[in-house]
């Protein structure tokens, strides 16, 4: 069984949280060892807050949570993939959708998620239209 190395990132780890029945991507938190330990003792995900500098169970106010099924990490042991089963309305990310992965990014030759056709050729002309300035 393969130990988390939390010595890098000031003590945090990124999570990487999916469906374990879909394989979606559901959201992405940070772990520190604490969080961790909490996830263990209760089955249910615990995250690290960068920004409140607390531990915060995802669901606790919203009922969407995350109940571990497995957890992976990766070849650095410095990552973990969290695969889990939602519980309550499935609407993971607080901006009320089921994955956090909503917002398409903008990459050259590249089709957006859900784009038409019509959509995609109408970008691609407006991009070429316009060339981005040469890196100096």
């Amino acid at each position: 069984m393969s130990e988390i190395d939390f010595g890098k990132m000031s003590g945090l780890v990124p999570a990487i949280v999916q469906d374990a029945g879909s394989g979606e991507i559901l959201m992405l938190g940070f772990v520190n060892s604490e969080a961790w330990k909490k996830t263990l003792d209760t089955g249910y995900v615990t995250f690290y807050s960068r920004t409140r500098n607390e531990l915060w169970t995802k669901g606790e106010t919203s009922g969407n949570r995350l109940k571990m099924i497995s957890a992976s990490t990766d070849c650095d042991r410095d990552s973990l993939l969290i695969q889990v089963e939602v519980e309550g309305p499935g609407m993971v990310c607080h901006e009320g959708t089921r994955s956090c992965f909503t917002k398409n990014v903008y990459v050259p030759g590249l089709r957006m998620r859900g784009e038409s056709d019509r959509e995609h050729c109408s970008r691609a002309g407006a991009h070429a239209s316009h060339p981005r300035e040469p890196a100096s």
